[in-house]
Order: C-alpha cells, then sequence, then structure tokens
C-alpha cells in the first residue's frame, strides 16, 4: 500500500516544485535577508501542493480515459486499480488543506498576495487536468508552469524573506518557468501519440512532436 501512494505521490515531480523555492532563497541570501523558517515552509507547502497535484492529475486523467493501458511512461495508481477515485480525491483534499495549514504562517508573514497565490495555485493544480475545462487538455498546461513554477514560485519566495519583488527575481523566474517547461515538453512529447487518441491537445499534439522539440 505504501508504494502505491509512493507511485501516486510521483517523487520524480518533487524537485520542480523545490527548485523555484530555493532559487528565489538564494537571491535572498545572496541580498542578506534569507530566513531559514519561511525557506522551510514555503518548501513545505509548494511540495504538499505539488503532490495534491498529482493526486489530482492521476484521478482526473483516469476520469477522461487519458490514463490509457498503453501510455508510455510510470504507472498512474487510478488507472491501474491501486487505489480507487474516492480514495485518491480524498487524499487530494486532505493534501491541500495541509498545504493551507502551512500556508497560514506564510499568510501571516507575507499578508494577502500570499492568499492569492496560495488559493490561485491550488486552484490551478485541480484546474489542470478537472473541472469542465482542463487547462492540461487545451493547450494551457504550458502556461501554467511557466506562470506557477516561474513567475510566481521565485519572486514570491524572495518576497517572502524580503518583503519586496526585485527585477532580478522576475528574471530569475522567467528562466525556472523556462525550465519547467522543458521538463513539460519532454513528457508531453513521450505522451503525444497517446494524448492524441485520448483527446487531451497538448502543444506537442496541436504543432507535432517537430515543433516540440525545438
Amino acid at each position: 500500500m505504501t508504494s502505491n501512494w509512493l507511485l501516486a505521490i510521483r517523487l520524480h515531480t518533487l524537485p520542480a516544485a523545490i527548485s523555484p523555492v530555493l532559487l528565489g532563497s538564494a537571491l535572498a541570501y545572496h541580498d542578506g535577508q534569507y530566513n531559514l523558517i519561511i525557506n522551510l515552509i514555503t518548501i513545505i507547502a509548494a511540495v504538499l501542493i505539488q503532490i495534491g497535484t498529482n493526486f489530482a492529475n492521476d484521478v482526473f486523467d483516469f476520469q477522461k480515459g487519458a490514463d490509457r493501458e498503453d501510455r508510455l511512461g510510470p504507472k498512474r495508481v487510478t488507472q491501474a486499480g491501486l487505489i480507487s477515485q474516492t480514495q485518491m480525491l480524498k487524499a487530494m483534499w486532505i493534501v491541500f488543506s495541509l498545504a493551507i495549514f502551512f500556508g497560514v504562517f506564510l499568510v501571516w508573514i507575507g499578508g494577502w498576495p500570499i492568499i492569492l497565490i496560495g488559493l490561485a495555485s491550488i486552484a490551478a493544480g485541480i484546474a489542470y487536468t478537472g473541472g469542465p475545462y482542463p487547462l492540461g487538455y487545451h493547450g494551457g498546461g504550458d502556461l501554467f508552469v511557466f506562470i506557477f513554477f516561474g513567475l510566481i514560485a521565485v519572486p514570491g519566495t524572495y518576497y517572502l524573506q524580503t518583503g519586496t519583488v526585485s527585477e532580478l527575481s522576475i528574471w530569475l523566474g522567467v528562466v525556472m518557468g523556462m525550465l519547467s517547461n522543458a521538463i513539460l515538453a519532454v513528457n508531453n512529447l513521450r505522451d503525444a501519440d497517446s494524448d492524441e487518441i485520448s483527446g487531451k491537445k497538448t502543444l506537442a499534439v496541436r504543432f507535432g512532436k517537430s515543433f516540440t522539440k525545438i
């Protein structure tokens, strides 16, 4: 059972959530305003949001028929019957609730902008594959990743530790967003054939594999 949940967590995706926080914290350290506690709690909240998003993707992709038996890549636990839809949805809400719990401290530090960032991150994590217009099914996944793993995560972390957003933190956010998009492009390239069959219109499906490789 534990191994099934580790599969659902998708440990290999967590560095993508941690890296922007480390980059924003490194810049705060460079500017002499690093705070270890804020850094650690931000990492915890970011990891929890990533795990909750992974749980959401697992169950919603299964419901939409995107996780086919012939798909490449790591096993999806809902599709494989290792964890039920009910269990996965319950786990998703528990993890997102834990993210909010830790986020309360960050809100105390950063104020209302952190409320907006936190709620938007959770909503986007669900809307990526869930809801009436899932972003990942209509070519919006790349923009989602660029914004939340780059433009929000890096300057947001820097803001929590310094109380301001610097021009450099924004540019570093752009760089991190592009790197995260490169990871997404590799995944979408791998899944292009099965995504096309299931109606998941990623950029790799819309514009072809050659475009995605650029």
